[in-house]
Parts: C-alpha cells; sequence; structure tokens
C-alpha cells in the first residue's frame, strides 16, 4: 500500500524548511561581513558600510569622516603576553571604539591591528577631535591580561568625504594620513 501525502501538511512543511534556510542565509551574510574575533565589522562589510555610507552622503549632501588606526604597541603584546593577549587586545580596542561612537557610525578591522571608523554627519574637526579623544582612552585605559597590563596607543589617520566614488581610494587616503603621523610621533 502506498502512503499518501496530505498535500496541505506537506505545504505547511515545505515553508518551514523554506524560512529555517532563509535564516541561515541571513545568518551567515551577516557572518561574511563582521569580524571573527572583534565585535567589529570586517573589511568587507566595513567596505559595504562606506559605500552605503557615500551614496547617502552624496545624494543628502551630508558630511562624513573616515578615520584609520593603526596600533602601537601591539606587537609589544604579543611579545610578552602571548597571542591569546593579542587577541584580547584587539577585542579591547574594538569595544572601546564602538562604546566611544554613535549608532550611526561604523567601526570595521580591516586587517591585522588596523581599525576604520567611519563617522556620518561630521567633519574633518569632529574627526580630528574624536580621533585625539580614542587616542587619550587608549593610553589612559592600559590593556590588562592576567595581572599584567601593556600599554597601547594609537596613531590616527583622518580624511573628510570629498566627493570620493572608491572607499578604497578613501581608505588609502586616510591610511597615508595615520602614516605620515606613526612617523612624526
Amino acid at each position: 500500500m502506498t502512503d499518501v501525502i496530505d498535500p496541505i501538511a506537506e505545504i505547511e512543511r515545505l515553508r518551514a524548511e523554506v524560512e529555517a534556510l532563509r535564516r541561515r542565509a541571513e545568518a551567515a551574510e551577516a557572518a561574511a561581513d563582521h569580524d571573527v574575533l572583534t565585535p567589529a565589522l570586517n573589511r568587507r562589510g566595513f567596505i559595504a558600510a562606506m559605500k552605503s555610507a557615500m551614496a547617502f552622503c552624496q545624494r543628502h549632501d551630508v558630511p562624513a569622516v573616515l578615520l584609520y588606526l593603526d596600533l602601537d604597541g601591539f606587537k609589544g603584546v604579543n611579545d610578552r603576553l602571548g597571542h591569546a593577549a593579542g587577541d584580547a587586545a584587539l577585542i579591547h580596542v574594538a569595544e572601546m571604539m564602538r562604546s566611544n561612537l554613535r549608532e550611526s557610525d561604523a567601526v570595521g578591522r580591516l586587517g591585522g591591528d588596523e581599525f576604520g571608523l567611519l563617522m556620518l554627519s561630521a567633519g574633518l574637526e569632529e574627526g580630528r577631535e574624536k580621533a585625539r579623544r580614542l587616542a587619550e582612552t587608549l593610553e589612559k585605559v592600559p590593556f590588562e591580561w592576567e595581572g599584567r597590563s601593556a600599554g597601547l596607543g594609537g596613531s590616527f589617520g583622518v580624511r573628510a568625504l570629498a566627493g570620493h566614488t572608491d572607499p578604497e581610494v578613501w581608505l588609502a587616503e586616510a591610511d597615508a594620513a595615520m602614516w605620515v603621523r606613526k612617523k612624526s610621533r
């Protein structure tokens, strides 16, 4: 005897399966844009946020500023305290930056010990002030690992959105500004 399939029950089962697959696809897409270690976007996600912000800012004539951070002293954390401490330091920095920015801003880990911060409705002076305050916070709040502290600092490059159409060009300009700052210190 052949099993008779209830078409209504089969449709409901398929709907539930499609919904579960949709949720998994959304979770995978979100994971693809977030750093696996820190509570920040990864480079791909940060570039996507930049593209979206650039289009919004150009359409509505809204200023934006990009901060590029390279940690100072990070190699020493890894060398003296180990790579687990280095990972914890990166998490510490990402959390510190996220807690010092607005909801509309984005933080991304661009690679290694480099981070990007995108601030909407902010100009060059606001970006420079935010970079100064974040650098101060990095230096004032030492990173602690298993009872030992390690000083971290940061060199920031700051570039305002100025007709950029390619986020990689804007990032490269902020990166270059960061290196000028780092070398002058």
